[in-house]
């Protein structure tokens, strides 16, 4: 009886022997395979944020020697170069442990579109914004009318655009409302042309009057001679003939030069005594003045 006990108490220890030796084969295989995948992804991960740095660097250098794409521009897509690239890493070092990568790509995907749906108005801005800095219809400091929106740009953003208003207010404009409209420069040009328009009296010397213009444009100094200026008639109107002088001058000084122009002729007139009727409106075959002060 003792000797059956102790074939079997024998037998068990045996079994268990190879119970021991099944489970350490299978340890020392499992950790063979999972060091070989966790060396690998080091190996990924090192590679990929080497290359995603050198990308992002690459980008950034081409992009800085394109004189048409601003700074900003410039370090949005050498920062999203290099986050997709590591996107990329971190999805190759999961299939390295034996993780369905096309599922995570589906669930990126599925993700990015809800994103987006989410975000469409944040997304058009972002694109309007980017197409605004590399396209550049603006720039910083200059004047511009974009659907209506005027203003002196003041800074162009990845979102909106802001700008400061004639008489001095703060305006910050989403920039797909910029991008989907005609946009006017006021200041890309360095010469704009002023067109000076004056009514003067049918019974008046037309010749004169052209002729007083032309010396005041001569006379003023921020007035180019070339284009050279020019004085004609543009109109014959119900009460009054219009002479026009069309002169160039810097688009910095185009404002107080119309201005000063415009106050220079009207003095220049009453010094010849060249009128400037007011307009006139004929009720039942007689002349009445109308004048705009009075109702």
């Amino acid at each position: 009886m003792d000797e059956i006990k102790t074939v079997a108490s024998d037998f068990q220890l045996a079994q268990l022997w190879d119970s021991g030796g099944e489970a350490l084969k299978s340890f020392q295989l499992l950790v063979l395979t999972y060091s070989v995948s966790v060396l690998g992804a080091i190996v990924i991960l090192i590679a990929g944020w080497i290359i995603s740095r050198l990308l992002g660097r690459w980008v950034r250098s081409l992009l800085t020697r394109t004189r048409r794409v601003d700074e900003t521009v410039v370090g949005f897509f050498s920062v999203f170069v290099r986050y997709a690239v590591l996107v990329v890493v971190a999805v190759m070092v999961l299939g390295q442990f034996g993780v369905q990568t096309a599922s995570i790509i589906t669930a990126l995907g599925a993700a990015g579109l809800a994103i987006g749906l989410a975000l469409q108005g944040t997304l058009q801005n972002i694109a309007a914004g980017i197409m605004l800095l590399v396209l550049r219809p603006f720039r910083v400091g200059e004047y511009v009318d974009a659907g209506g929106i005027a203003g002196t740009v003041q800074e162009i953003g990845l979102f909106a655009t802001e700008m400061k208003t004639f008489d001095g207010l703060y305006r910050m404009v989403p920039n797909s409302l910029l991008w989907n409209v005609p946009v006017t420069n006021y200041s890309r040009r360095p010469e704009r042309r002023y067109d000076l328009v004056i009514g003067i009296g049918y019974e008046d010397d037309i010749e004169k009057a052209q002729g007083v213009l032309m010396d005041l444009a001569r006379a003023e100094e921020r007035i180019l001679a070339d284009p050279e200026p020019d004085v004609f008639v543009s109109e014959l109107g119900d009460s009054a003939v219009s002479v026009t002088l069309r002169y160039w001058t810097s688009s910095a000084n185009w404002w107080v030069t119309s201005r000063d122009m415009t106050k220079a002729a009207k003095v220049a007139f009453d010094k010849n005594n060249i009128s400037i009727p007011f307009p006139q409106i004929s009720y039942s075959g007689s002349l009445a003045i109308e004048k705009p002060d009075q109702q």
